[in-house]
């Protein structure tokens, strides 16, 4: 982890909460808290949501399951929960799992165990988006009109997915994307340069024009012409680590 990670811990107490987040500060966390009250830690989550939200499983006016119930709700993006409690209860286990926290952590612990949880639980988060991420950037080749069965489909959507990954690729497409599309394909960067650039004509020429506009917006004028290759990448990516952009960071 790095100290772009934002943990909530739901203690002002000076012996719990701000020890705790002291000690994480010295790990490279960007950690504060609050009292340790349901509706004040579900307006700071709202107001500037933290990666990581660390709860006792009862607290003033609910309890975790309220709290992680309310934060769906809300809109907003849902934080990585380390539910805390001090009894050893399988019933209480799994009622804070089933309802969204990544990981039960029991009483006493120390901030070790807590960066570990922390630790654990945003990097599977990560693996799960790395993951879904193919699946995102296909249905969305999809709907701008690509066909799959063409050899331009799927150098399109390995160069998005390396893209999101590193965005340096993206400096030079010439000499570091399609070099490493085309490595992986066992062929040459102007073959991988004109399938792709094929893929994007038949996207623009047979493509619906409202999702292209919806898409793209007016970045690119589908009356005057279509985008470059580079243009094209660029703007999904750009569409897509926005969207993503806190698990992303992280990757």
């Amino acid at each position: 982890m790095n100290n772009k990670i934002k943990v909530l811990i739901g203690d002002d107490s000076a012996g719990t909460g701000v020890s705790l987040a002291n000690k994480l500060r010295e790990k490279g966390i960007y950690a504060y808290t609050r009292r340790k009250d349901c509706g004040i830690i579900a307006d700071s989550v709202k107001n500037d949501p933290p990666d990581a939200v660390v709860v006792s499983v009862d607290m003033n006016g609910g309890d975790a399951v309220e709290l992680m119930k309310k934060v769906r709700g809300m809109g907003v993006r849902f934080p990585v929960f380390i539910v805390t409690s001090d009894i050893d209860n399988e019933f209480i286990e799994r009622q804070v799992t089933e309802n969204g926290a990544s990981a039960f952590l029991l009483k006493p612990y120390d901030a070790d165990d807590l960066y570990s949880a922390i630790d654990k639980a945003i990097g599977s988060r990560v693996n799960s988006l790395s993951d879904d991420m193919e699946i995102v950037v296909t249905d969305m080749i999809h709907q701008l009109g690509v066909p799959a069965h063409i050899k331009g489909y799927h150098y399109l959507r390995t160069a998005i997915l390396y893209s999101i990954e590193d965005k340096k690729l993206l400096e030079s497409v010439t000499k570091l994307l399609y070099p490493t599309v085309a490595n992986i394909y066992d062929t040459t960067s102007s073959r991988v340069e004109r399938a792709i650039r094929h893929a994007i004509e038949i996207a623009w020429d047979r493509g619906n024009v409202d999702i292209l506009n919806s898409f793209f917006g007016y970045t690119v004028d589908t009356c005057k012409g279509k985008p470059t290759n580079s243009e094209f990448i660029a703007l999904i990516t750009d569409k897509l680590r926005l969207r993503y952009k806190s698990a992303l960071r992280r990757a």
